[in-house]
């Protein structure tokens, strides 16, 4: 690395010290248990829960509780939660931190119209006034720091990231990310990260930017145009729990952009299979799993026939005997041909 790029420097949310600034993105049917602790193990620098609903949280559903699940190998425990009136947001605040939370995240940046119709993530950032409402019961309710993530604006007619993060600064929050679109762009178009350098203007606690980040590289681009103070990864670590990790090893460590072998790869999303058995049982544990069997074999390979043969392979398993040995079966196989 030359001496144009600088390494990230490592910060604190409030006790918690992040000492690689390249984090895990909170994404609903993706960052549960078993795909946070692979990413801790790799070098992801903080790894963020699902999307939790404070209000079902109350009413102890069996599969909200779950998404909270964590141990020591997952790092500091980092819950996201979502909410549309304050009184729920204190009370899931109140769960989260009971159920060992170091770090609470709050979501206004979900574009998805699941959630936007009852009138939580993205569409907060509707009405300001309401949102901060949220925040200042969240940041009275615990002891732990409070973070938050948000887009752009709802629209470009209303790009009001910046005034946010400055009133959750004044309200307590100690970190903001920001995703570089609106919300009525959800993911199409390329997230603008130059967009968010306004919302670092505007506030003096870290700023961690997010959308479009698969490389060194982009990330290198993110963090230049954003001024931000770390990166966040999403989409793409999907079928890949090790891709922050490697990029923190560059942006980091100074090291060389490097991803696992097939087999390394293949290793570590059996091991997640095991924790998804664990967590969901056999049945549905081997279901959660297939999407990121599908994502780490479209990463592997470039030929779409042979790479919708072993989708099917991998997705039609099953059991987790069977999910693994395909598993393994492929990384030996292409491994072999690439020799």
């Amino acid at each position: 690395m030359s001496l144009s790029q600088p390494l990230l420097s490592c910060f604190d949310i409030g006790p918690v010290r992040v000492e690689r600034p390249v984090l895990l993105a909170p994404m609903s049917g993706v960052t549960d248990w078993p795909i946070r602790k692979q990413a801790f193990k790799f070098g992801a620098g903080l790894v963020v829960s699902e999307m939790v609903a404070c209000e079902t949280l109350a009413q102890g559903r069996e599969d909200v509780i779950r998404r909270m699940r964590a141990d020591d190998d997952c790092g500091p425990h980092v819950i996201q939660l979502a909410g549309r009136e304050a009184h729920w947001m204190e009370v899931g605040a109140r769960l989260a931190e009971e159920a060992g939370a170091d770090i609470i995240d709050i979501n206004m940046g979900c574009p998805a119209r699941q959630v936007t119709r009852g009138l939580s993530g993205s569409a907060l950032m509707r009405d300001l006034d309401h949102a901060l409402t949220l925040v200042e019961a969240t940041v009275k309710a615990v002891s732990v720091p409070v973070t938050l993530k948000m887009r752009l604006g709802w629209d470009h007619d209303s790009l009001n990231a910046p005034e946010l993060a400055r009133r959750a600064q004044d309200a307590g929050v100690q970190m903001v990310t920001v995703h570089g679109r609106t919300r009525q762009q959800f993911y199409k178009d390329q997230a603008d990260w130059s967009a968010v350098a306004r919302v670092r203007e505007s506030i003096s606690i870290p700023l961690i930017v997010n959308g479009d980040i698969e490389t060194p590289d982009q990330a290198r681009e993110a963090l230049r145009l954003s001024g931000a103070d770390g990166v966040m990864v999403g989409r793409a670590s999907q079928g890949r729990p090790w891709l922050p990790g490697a990029i923190a090893d560059v942006l980091c460590d100074g090291q060389t952009f490097c991803e696992p072998g097939l087999e390394e790869g293949a290793q570590a999303l059996a091991d997640a299979l095991t924790d998804s058995v664990t967590l969901y049982g056999e049945h549905l544990g081997v279901r959660t799993m297939r999407k990121h069997f599908a994502s780490f074999v479209d990463w592997a390979l470039t030929d779409d026939d042979d790479a919708r043969e072993w989708r099917g392979r991998l997705c039609r398993a099953r059991n987790e005997q069977d999910a693994r040995e395909e598993l393994m079966a492929f990384a030996r196989t292409k491994r072999a041909r690439a020799a």
